[in-house]
């Protein structure tokens, strides 16, 4: 059973994540997008108020003093190439700005933005809108389509405006309508879509200009839940395929934790916490942050391997033989049903089929009910004899 102790939930959860991460770092990915200082001013102060905001002083007191909105507040953001990140927050936290200052359809005030290892903010304006054309695809909140164009007219849009011959960009735009789901709409008018199959249309639209960089802002907040459900599926479908680089702004954790990837937390015009769902879920950097996670089911989000005893030792087979087991990637959610039925706990497997730490029933109730669980972080380096352990012989667990 459990050893006993006093943890606190999220500093046991923070503990066990951090050192379930492997000893030897990948090698860091090429950074697609990287921003570094940014800092935005709505205003006619727009001195004054960096001069107060480098003072320290907050963003409610210069608004109150100079009528000048901090929309973006030193503001760092790493993308890396292929890599889908969700820039979320409240309204009003700065997400939009920030998306729009990564194409600079908002000029920063100050700070370095480099995207595919160009400077955009050393950019004029002609070399800015052709880097905008080659690079980056938008898709909008609401549609942004033309009504007096057919579905095709309008996903060929952007390569028209590049010059593209008409043969090509048509060629283009049929594979990106047949990639989200819209052969067959071609020649039909707006007013003869649903929501979601404007939404596609627009999708497409990005898709087409083959752009390596999709800026999706509240792509599917204007969606009935049930096709915004849909459509987060198939973003991440297509998103496992295509291999783009997105930044997909939300003001929705439950939408951030579906699309499954790094999430980038802002209040006030600055990132508060920036990490996998995961991550967020066990240790919520500050309060702002706990309180915008506390409605989220756990059970679906944290994994086995998070929550287990690494310096336990595998429990005996009943009557000898081989017993149930969990693979350490597997959701709380998934894990649920087989330890319901074990009055201890059930051994963790890692990648390799090695012995990775036992999920105690009492560890996994505390982590539902967001409560201390009675036992200290052990995750101390499992001795080479529990390395070598292998569970070849236990059954499928599905």
């Amino acid at each position: 059973m459990p050893p006993g102790g006093g943890a606190s939930l999220h500093g046991s959860l923070r503990d066990r994540h951090d050192r379930y991460r492997p000893l030897t770092a990948a090698p860091m990915a090429t950074p697609m997008i990287l921003a570094e200082g940014v800092s935005c001013v709505y205003g006619a102060r727009e001195k004054d108020a960096l001069a107060m905001m480098r003072a320290g002083e907050s963003r409610a007191s210069i608004l109150d003093r100079t009528g000048t909105v901090i929309a973006l507040n030193d503001v760092g953001l790493r993308v890396d190439e292929g890599e889908l990140v969700v820039v979320m927050g409240l309204s009003g936290s700065g997400k939009s700005t920030l998306l729009r200052c990564l194409n600079r359809l908002v000029t920063p005030a100050r700070g370095s933005i480099q995207v595919a290892g160009q400077e955009v903010m050393a950019m004029g304006t002609r070399e800015l809108r052709e880097f905008r054309r080659r690079t980056f695809g938008m898709v909008f909140q609401h549609f942004a389509l033309f009504p007096h164009r057919t579905v095709l007219e309008n996903v060929e849009f952007g390569l028209e405006v590049q010059g593209v011959a008409r043969a090509a960009r048509r060629r283009s735009a049929e594979t990106a309508l047949d990639l989200v789901g819209l052969a067959g709409w071609e020649g039909k008018r707006l007013g003869q879509l649903s929501g979601g199959m404007k939404q596609r249309a627009g999708l497409a639209r990005a898709l087409a200009a083959d752009a390596s960089i999709l800026l999706m802002d509240e792509a599917f907040s204007a969606l009935d839940p049930l096709i915004r459900r849909d459509m987060q599926g198939e973003l991440v479908a297509l998103q496992r395929r295509l291999r783009k680089t997105i930044v997909f702004v939300s003001h929705d954790l439950d939408e951030a934790i579906a699309l499954g990837g790094r999430i980038a937390l802002m209040m006030d015009g600055a990132i508060v916490q920036d990490g996998t769902a995961e991550s967020i879920l066990a240790a919520p950097a500050t309060p702002y942050v706990e309180r915008f996670v506390e409605h989220i089911d756990v059970s679906g989000v944290l994994r086995v391997g998070t929550l287990a005893d690494r310096a336990a030792a595998p429990p005996p087979g009943r009557d000898g033989g081989p017993r149930a087991f969990l693979r350490a990637d597997m959701t709380l959610r998934e894990a649920l049903p087989l330890l319901a039925s074990e009055p201890d706990g059930l051994p963790v497997l890692d990648a390799a089929g090695c012995h990775a730490g036992v999920l105690w029933r009492t560890a996994a109730l505390s982590a539902l009910a967001r409560r201390p669980h009675n036992e200290e972080p052990a995750w101390t380096s499992p001795s080479p004899a529990s390395r070598s352990m292998t569970y070849a012989t236990a059954p499928s667990t599905g």
